[in-house]
């Protein structure tokens, strides 16, 4: 007997954008590694790349990610 069992069926009303197969699932039909979610809704999880596009923007712009003075783009001292 496992002991830990591998869930392969998500809750009724889990959505989720599978990044591999470019696709909404109810449930989690593929690994974790391969998705986004959950979501409460299709439609939420339709949108789940722009919703992640739209982030990645905020974060790029975000003045705070940028406040210390004397460091090169990678971080290290100049």
């Amino acid at each position: 007997m496992a002991l830990f069992k591998k869930r392969t069926v998500g809750k009724p009303g889990e959505w989720f954008y599978c990044l591999e197969h470019k696709k909404v699932e109810e449930g989690p039909e593929c690994p974790a590694k391969d998705r986004f979610g959950p979501y409460a809704s299709r439609q939420e999880a339709q949108h789940a790349m722009e919703t992640a596009q739209e982030r990645n923007l905020d974060w790029d712009t975000d003045p705070k990610w940028h406040d210390r003075k004397g460091q090169d783009e990678d971080g290290t001292a100049g």
